[in-house]
C-alpha cells in the first residue's frame, strides 16, 4: 500500500476524521500479566495527568478529556484488539508501551490517520518522519539511549574505551534486540569489544548467563531488559559481585521494582532516563489537591513520584502540549485526529513550558519537525541511592552520537519505504 500524505492529502483525512465532543486518549493500559509491576505505575500517571487536567483546568481548551482504558496484558494480540475496539471513538493518539504492539500498530495508525507516541520504545527508525507519517518517538529512542550509555562509559573512563569490554544483558525480543546494531557501530568506532547476552522471556531464571559475564569479566555491562528480569539481573549481578556502578540499565530497566528487592546490594546501579527524577514539582502539589486528595486517582495513590508513574505523567503532558499545538494551529478546539498529527509534527517543548507546566528541569528541550519525529536524543543518567530509596539524577541531559545513529535511522527508513512503497510524507 502506497501512502503519499501531500497537502491536499492531509487536508482530505483531516475532513473524514471523526470530530468528537471530547478528547480522547486512549490508554493501551497492562494491569495483569507478567509485566503488571511496569504498567501499573505509568497507566495510573496518564490517567492523573489528564483527571487533572479536567478537574483544574476544564480540559485542554475548553475540551473534556477522556482516557478509554483497555488491559493488553502486555500481549501483542490482545493490544491490537484493544486498538481496533477503541479507535471509532474518536481516539486522537495512541502509546502501547510494548515495542511488540508498537510494531504490528504502524501500519493501522497510518491508514487511519491517528497518532502514535513510542517515547523510549518500539521502532528507532520511526524517527524519520518522512517514511513514517504517524508514528512518533520523541524526546529519545533506544539507539540514543545506547549511545548515551557509551558517552557515560567514556567520561568515566577519561575518554578512552580502547580494550575495553562492554557486555549487553538484554531482552530475547524485538525490543531487547534493538540496541545491538548500534553498540556494534560504536564498538568500532571506539574500539571496545561487545559482547552480547540473550535472556529469555520472562527472565526468571539468568545464572547461566551472569556467570558467563563473571568469566568474560566485561569492564561494563548494559542491561535491556523489563519486569521480572532486571530484579533478577541486578540480584544476579550481585551474587558474582559485579560493581553496581558499572552496571547500565536503560530506562526500562530503572525503576524502584527492578531494584528494592535487592536490597542494600543495589545501591549505585545505574539507569537511563528522558525525564527526570522524585516528585518535587509545583505540579504534584496540584496532583495532590485535584485527583489524590479528592480521590480521583486512577490507583490507590502510592505510585505518586515512582520512576514508571513519572513517566506516565510525562507522557501524558506531551500528549496534551501536541493536542493545544493542534488547536493554536487549526483554531478549533474539538480537534480531528488528522489535526491532532499536525499538533505532534508541529510540537516544542522548551524550559520555559515546561516551568508553566509546573514541571521546571523535567525533561530535555526538543522540537519535531515533518522530517524528525524523535526530537534531538537527549538523555540522562540516574543512580540507585539504596539507603534513601530513591533515584537521583547524576548527569546532565547529553545528546546521543547523531553521526552514528542518524546512518542507521536514514538506512532502516529507506529499506521500510521500499518495503511498503512509501514515497514519503515532507
Amino acid at each position: 500500500m502506497k501512502y503519499k500524505l501531500g497537502t491536499l492529502a492531509v487536508a482530505g483525512l483531516m475532513a473524514a476524521s471523526p470530530v468528537m465532543a471530547d478528547l480522547v486518549f486512549p490508554s493501551l493500559s497492562y494491569r495483569t500479566g507478567p509485566y503488571a509491576a511496569g504498567g501499573i505505575p505509568f497507566a495510573d500517571g496518564y490517567a492523573d495527568y489528564f483527571t487533572l487536567l479536567n478537574e483544574r483546568d476544564g480540559g485542554i481548551g475548553g475540551e473534556t478529556i477522556r482516557v478509554p482504558e483497555c488491559e493488553t496484558a502486555y500481549n501483542t494480540e490482545k493490544g491490537v484488539e484493544c486498538y481496533e475496539s477503541t479507535k471509532g471513538e474518536g481516539a486522537l493518539v495512541y502509546q502501547p508501551l510494548s515495542t511488540g504492539i508498537t510494531y504490528q500498530l504502524i501500519p493501522k495508525v497510518t491508514a487511519d490517520d491517528i497518532s502514535m507516541l513510542t517515547s523510549g520504545l518500539g521502532r528507532t527508525s520511526a524517527k524519520d518522519g518522512n517514511t513514517f507519517s504517524h508514528v512518533f518517538n520523541f524526546p529519545a529512542n533506544y539507539w540514543d539511549g545506547a549511545s548515551v550509555a557509551v558517552k557515560h562509559i567514556m567520561e568515566q573512563e577519561g575518554g578512552d574505551l580502547s580494550g575495553k569490554k562492554i557486555a549487553l544483558v538484554y531482552h530475547n525480543s524485538a525490543y531487547g534486540k534493538e540496541p545491538i546494531r548500534t553498540l556494534q557501530e560504536l564498538s568500532e568506532k571506539h574500539g571496545f569489544e561487545l559482547k552480547e547476552v540473550p535472556v529469555d522471556h520472562p527472565g526468571q531464571e539468568q545464572k547461566s548467563q551472569w556467570l558467563q559475564i563473571r568469566r568474560d569479566k566485561p569492564d561494563y555491562v548494559i542491561m535491556y531488559g523489563w519486569g521480572v528480569m532486571n530484579q533478577v539481573a541486578v540480584q544476579e549481578a550481585a551474587n558474582i559481585r559485579f560493581p553496581m556502578d558499572k552496571f547500565i540499565g536503560i530506562w526500562w530497566s530503572g525503576s524502584e521494582n527492578d531494584v528494592l528487592a535487592a536490597g542494600a546490594k543495589a545501591d549505585g546501579y545505574k539507569a537511563l532516563t528522558f525525564h527526570n527524577v522524585g516528585s518535587d514539582y509545583p505540579l504534584y502539589d496540584d496532583l495532590k489537591t485535584h485527583v489524590v486528595d479528592a480521590g480521583k486517582a486512577a490507583g490507590a495513590g502510592d505510585q505518586v513520584g515512582s520512576v514508571l508513574y513519572n513517566r506516565g505523567i510525562y507522557a501524558a503532558m506531551l500528549v496534551a502540549e501536541a493536542a493545544r499545538t493542534a488547536q493554536e494551529i487549526h483554531g478549533v478546539t474539538d480537534i480531528s485526529s488528522g489535526q491532532m498529527r499536525d499538533g505532534m509534527e508541529q510540537l516544542e517543548i522548551t524550559e520555559e513550558k515546561m516551568a508553566a507546566l509546573g514541571l521546571p528541569d523535567f525533561g530535555p528541550e526538543f522540537s519535531v519537525s515533518c522530517e524528525n519525529h524523535g526530537g534531538e536524543g537527549f538523555v540522562a543518567v540516574t543512580q540507585w541511592d539504596a539507603t534513601a530509596k530513591e533515584w537521583n539524577l547524576v548527569s546532565d541531559f547529553m545528546q546521543s552520537d547523531q553521526d552514528v545513529i542518524q546512518p542507521l535511522i536514514d538506512e532502516d527508513a529507506s529499506a521500510y519505504a521500499t518495503e511498503n512503497a512509501i514515497e514519503g510524507n515532507c
